[in-house]
């Protein structure tokens, strides 16, 4: 048995020990995305993790998810396998800064993509994802004017979809923000018989080339129902493990080789092994902040 696959057994024979569950976002590590009991995108994670009896939460992911499940689960023990991964994008606005927006734009409802902190979710009056940021939008309708935080990109996008005003923070995902349209252009030039998927994270004018914009579930659904044979994606790369594993007879490009997040590729079996055996990192929110991110978290949901 080769050291990977004993390593392998030795974390299923923990997690049944620690009664726990192994979540992994679509963009970690194709072994890990394989060892998990879940894959998919952050709060779609920590919602299903309600669902169980699990008492503990192995996030495979960054640090904003792990806090997301710990504000959706405070009754379970949520373990960050390596505390090194974090998100630029989360880190590029605090708590502070909300409130700084609060009073240059009293009365304005603040829009937290849930790429962020929890101190950030708790100061803000509700979040969206990539997938429903359109919805969360219109959704206030008696408001002509709204502030998203921290994605600028997400801000665009949502932009283009409303006639009211919106205002954003001017953050960015890296890997997403990185993309340039000659990339773009580069990459179907290559692949011409390919259909471009998008993540509404990238530019305004990478978005202007895509077939289709959507999150990376929604990029999952499209590409298994899709009766098209080739696609080029627009996101990071490790959502390309899942797409081949699922889809074997259609072919999948990545629309540039630089589209990897470092922080995503940080978490490592080793890592999985040692966080069950020693229950730790453990990511907790001071319930203070917990309950002000929740609500956020769950306006969002009843839209």
């Amino acid at each position: 048995m080769t050291p990977k696959n004993l390593l392998i057994q030795e974390i299923l024979a923990l997690k049944k020990e620690r009664n726990a569950i192994i979540l992994a976002h679509n963009y970690q590590p194709g072994i890990i995305q394989d060892l998990a009991d879940l894959t998919g995108d952050s709060l779609e994670l920590s919602r299903k993790a309600q669902e169980t009896d699990a008492d503990v939460i192995v996030f495979c992911g960054v640090h904003f998810m792990a806090e997301t499940a710990a504000i959706l689960n405070p009754e379970k023990i949520v373990l960050l396998p390596n505390p090194a991964a974090g998100c630029p994008m989360a880190d590029m606005i605090t708590a502070q800064d909300v409130l700084r927006i609060r009073r240059e734009f009293p009365g304005v409802p603040i829009i937290t993509y849930v790429n962020s902190s929890a101190e950030v979710k708790a100061e803000s009056t509700v979040c969206c994802t990539s997938a429903n940021v359109n919805r969360v939008v219109a959704s206030f309708s008696e408001q002509n004017t709204l502030y998203l935080i921290p994605d600028q990109n997400l801000a665009q996008y949502a932009a283009r979809h409303t006639d009211k005003t919106l205002h954003y923070w001017k953050g960015y995902c890296p890997v997403h923000h990185g993309l340039t349209a000659s990339m773009v252009e580069k990459a179907k030039a290559a692949h011409p018989e390919s259909i471009f998927l998008a993540h509404p994270e990238c530019r305004p004018e990478v978005l202007d080339l895509a077939d289709i914009v959507t999150s990376t579930s929604g990029m999952l659904r499209y590409v298994r129902d899709s009766a098209h044979s080739a696609f080029l994606i627009g996101t990071e790369i490790g959502i390309l493990h899942p797409m081949r594993r699922d889809n074997p007879h259609k072919a999948f490009y990545a629309v540039s080789d630089r589209m990897v997040c470092p922080d995503m590729k940080r978490t490592s079996l080793e890592d999985v092994l040692r966080s069950l055996q020693t229950l730790t990192p453990q990511v907790r929110v001071a319930e203070d902040i917990r309950v002000r991110a929740l609500q956020a978290v769950e306006r969002m949901l009843s839209i």
